[in-house]
Parts: structure tokens; sequence; C-alpha cells
């Protein structure tokens, strides 16, 4: 009896010590997309992006100028040329639309492509500065504030302005 008292005395003590260990963790919060959002990196990649973006609306552009024109010569000439012909140039305009549609699909493509390829850099630094300073100052848990990120309070610590120092801006 004596060896069972002891048992349950040890897994009580047990339970206390791991409740308290779990009391003792410290956590914060930063907004992610705040932070990231002033990055100078961050600013310099969507820069980057909207002139890429820039280059291809003006070359599909052009090419809806290019293929508007033909429309218009095409249907001035319509009542002059054969009826083949006519359907020729239909056929000839649809497929000028296909690549239209085609061109437009591979530059969403590019431009989504050349995003994750600029953003995970920036973001793997930002992860990077965040667990530094985490680190440093003991947080154990550290949980992203953003808005729709699922934090329905974060009256915490908030690592903002310290990350933000880490990262020298």
């Amino acid at each position: 009896m004596k060896h069972l008292q002891k048992i349950a005395i040890a897994i009580v003590l047990l339970f206390a010590m791991s409740f308290t260990a779990q009391a003792q963790s410290k956590t914060a919060h930063i907004n992610v997309t705040e932070l990231l959002s002033q990055m100078p990196e961050m600013k310099a990649a969507q820069a980057e992006l909207k002139k890429l973006e820039e280059t291809y609306r003006a070359d599909i552009q052009g090419s809806m100028t290019e293929l508007q024109n033909k429309l218009t010569q095409y249907q001035n000439e319509a009542s002059g040329v054969s009826q083949e012909e006519n359907q020729k140039r239909a056929q000839e305009l649809q497929g000028f639309e296909r690549n239209i549609g085609e061109a437009q699909q591979a530059a969403s493509q590019e431009l989504q492509k050349k995003q994750a390829e600029l953003f995970e850099p920036i973001s793997k630094k930002a992860k990077e500065a965040i667990e530094k300073v985490a680190a440093a100052q003991g947080y154990n848990y550290v949980f992203d504030s953003s808005p729709g990120s699922g934090v329905i309070v974060a009256t915490g610590k908030d690592l903002l302005a310290d990350v933000k120092q880490e990262l020298g801006f």
C-alpha cells in the first residue's frame, strides 16, 4: 500500500512539474505581412514585378491593337473578296486571338514564377530574423498575428519593432 502511495505521489508531482514547465513557456506575436511589406527588399521585388508586368501588358496590348487593325481591315475588304478568302481571314483572326490568349496565360505564369523566385529569399530572411529575436528574448512560441492567420487575441509581446531592428530598418 505504501508503495502504491509513493507511485501516486510521484505521478502527481510529475504532472505538477509538467504544468509548471508549460506555464513558463513564453509567447509573442508578430504581423508577418506587415513586416514583409516594410522590408526594403520586398519593395524592390515588387517594383521589379511591376516593371515585368508592364512589359507583358504592353506586348499583349500591342498584339490586341494589331488584331483590331486586321479585323477592321478585313471587315472593310470583306465585300470585295471571295467567300473563301473571308473564311481564311476569319480563321487567321481566330488563330491570332488564340495566340494572344496563350500569351496572356504564359505571362501570368511567368509573373507567378518570378514572384515566388523573388519572395522566397525575402521570406526566409524574415523568418530567420524572427527566430533570432525570439531566441535572444527567450520566446518559445511566436504567432503570426497577420489578419486571417487564426490569432484571435495578440496582447503579448509584439516582436515587429525588434525584428525590424534586427534586419536593419
